[in-house]
């Protein structure tokens, strides 16, 4: 594969530049800087990320002035279907055809794999704020991407611990079969069982699925006390209806929902959803800086964001500020200089990019709001608890990235 910014002409286009216009533009290859955006558009995990990431990404743009180091920055935009083999194909032709600097989005974990790989091929660069799989940043760990929102490792440990805490401490897990719900599986499992539960049985249903009567009946006929959802969007929304249809809750059981986004919450409503515990990267209404965010958000796209969308507006600013302050956008250098700067923003708390590229930040346990407790449409959450950068993601010592220990 060729990668137009390391050939011959492109060294002396930048050369040449750099007589003309001066030394900080000459360091941006090609003319701009260009930023493809990735996600599903359409699918299952539309409302979490789509044309609502994309709307946060054109965002941070607009304030950041439209260019950076005197070139204009480009955006790029494509449906990767939740298909691994789309997405690598796409994010292959823009970096072949349209010399993209950055590939930002991404929702199914196993697209994100997909494209990191294609990454670290051509050399280029990847934030990905959607997906969740904890081995992004461990087993699959790329020198060319960094992992921004969150991931399975704080959802087990701040979910289920709390859950098992309060002594829901046998589990059935309802599994999304792909890489996210494997993750997701694997990291509650260590977690329920480290805290004194036990995982009991599970089943996993194939992404997407609709109809989810076979799978909540084997969650009752289990006798678990609790029944994790190890997926995500559409998927979460039906399984919780289903459990709602069959009486599940009413029987005893308990609900765990391991994945859970704001858009869920508000599209079932807060009678069918309210007492549900869920860990959560950001929350619109934490703050006066998350709000003052949310509400020119809001104001353009009619709904407050997700966790997601507003990841993708942090790590974009956070991007850009680097690709300024290095002079240049080569991967390497902007890379290293995204890493040196703490991450500090309305999105993030105490954040920090580390060795194998996992963006560490605070974590939050919040609980659904009851519709009595809510003063408004998307008055949700309320946060009952701060988990710390250092507490919630996987430790290093625990990593298996090479990365880590070069």
């Amino acid at each position: 594969m060729t990668f137009n910014k390391r050939t011959l002409a492109g060294v002396i286009a930048v050369a040449t530049t750099a007589l003309a216009t001066g030394t900080a533009q000459a360091q941006m290859s090609d003319d701009a800087v260009r930023i493809g955006y990735l996600a599903d558009m359409s699918g299952t995990y539309r409302d979490l990320a789509g044309p609502g990431g994309l709307e946060a990404l054109n965002m941070a743009i607009e304030d950041f002035g439209g260019e950076v180091g005197g070139v204009p920055i480009e955006i790029f935009s494509a449906d990767d279907r939740n298909s691994a083999d789309v997405g690598a194909n796409t994010v292959r032709g823009w970096i072949d055809q349209e010399n993209v600097d950055l590939v930002g989005g991404m929702v199914a974990s196993s697209v994100s794999i997909a494209v990191t790989k294609v990454l670290e091929e051509a050399n280029g660069l990847a934030i990905i704020s959607g997906s969740a799989a904890s081995s992004i940043t461990n087993e699959h760990c790329t020198p060319n991407h960094i992992h921004w929102v969150y991931d399975t490792y704080p959802l087990a440990n701040g979910t289920a611990k709390a859950v098992v805490e309060q002594g829901g401490d046998s589990w059935f897990m309802l599994t999304a079969d792909y890489a996210f719900g494997h993750a997701l599986e694997g990291d509650v499992t260590k977690v329920v069982e480290e805290n004194g539960g036990e995982v009991v049985g599970g089943v996993r249903h194939p992404f997407p699925t609709s109809d989810f009567s076979s799978y909540i009946l084997q969650a009752q006929g289990s006798g678990a006390e609790i029944v994790g959802l190890a997926n995500a969007g559409s998927d979460t929304v039906n399984a919780i209806k289903t459990a709602s249809q069959f009486g599940l809750t009413q029987s005893g059981q308990q609900l765990a929902g391991l994945l859970i986004f704001l858009n869920d919450v508000h599209a079932m409503g807060l009678e069918a959803t309210q007492g549900l515990l869920l860990t959560t990267g950001w929350y619109w209404d934490m703050d006066e800086a998350s709000r003052e965010w949310a509400e020119r958000y809001f104001e353009r796209v009619g709904r407050m964001p997700t966790m997601v969308q507003a990841g993708v507006y942090s790590s974009t600013m956070h991007y850009l500020n680097a690709v300024e302050a290095a002079g240049t956008d080569e991967p390497e250098v902007v890379r290293a200089k995204m890493a040196e700067t703490p991450v500090e923003d309305f999105f993030a708390r105490n954040g920090r990019i580390r060795a194998d590229g996992r963006m560490v930040h605070d974590m939050y346990l919040a609980e659904v709001k009851s519709p009595a407790e809510s003063t408004g449409e998307w008055d949700l959450y309320e946060i009952k608890s701060t988990i710390p950068a250092d507490q919630a993601y996987r430790p290093l010592d625990e990593s298996q990235c090479d990365l880590v220990n070069q």
